[in-house]
């Protein structure tokens, strides 16, 4: 699977992992990853993503207004260099945090 989901004990904490190309072919995956949930927070574990693209950053912003828009608690983490850039030139540095 090329996106996983892990939600806490308590139901709190959401753990989303992309592999491969993290693109528009994503889309339901990465969608059913969260949908069924309502957790406070969310990690978006890139470390095996090897790609990114414009579609990618919509399905980000649609989990962020799933979670609370403003209010979100999302951390996108491990994240390559090239990857960063995009997310920085894109300003989702302002919505995410980034590591």
């Amino acid at each position: 699977m090329a996106v996983s989901a892990e939600i806490s004990q308590d139901g709190k904490k959401l753990t989303i992992q992309v592999k491969g190309r993290f693109d528009f072919g994503k889309h339901q995956e990465f969608r059913a990853a969260y949908e069924r949930n309502h957790p406070e927070s969310v990690v978006v574990d890139l470390k095996d993503a090897t790609y990114l693209d414009s579609s990618a950053l919509g399905m980000l912003l649609m989990l962020r207004d799933h979670v609370g828009g403003d209010g979100a608690e999302i951390r996108v983490v491990n994240t390559s260099s090239d990857v960063r850039k995009i997310l920085a030139i894109s300003n989702f540095d302002k919505l995410f945090d980034i590591s």
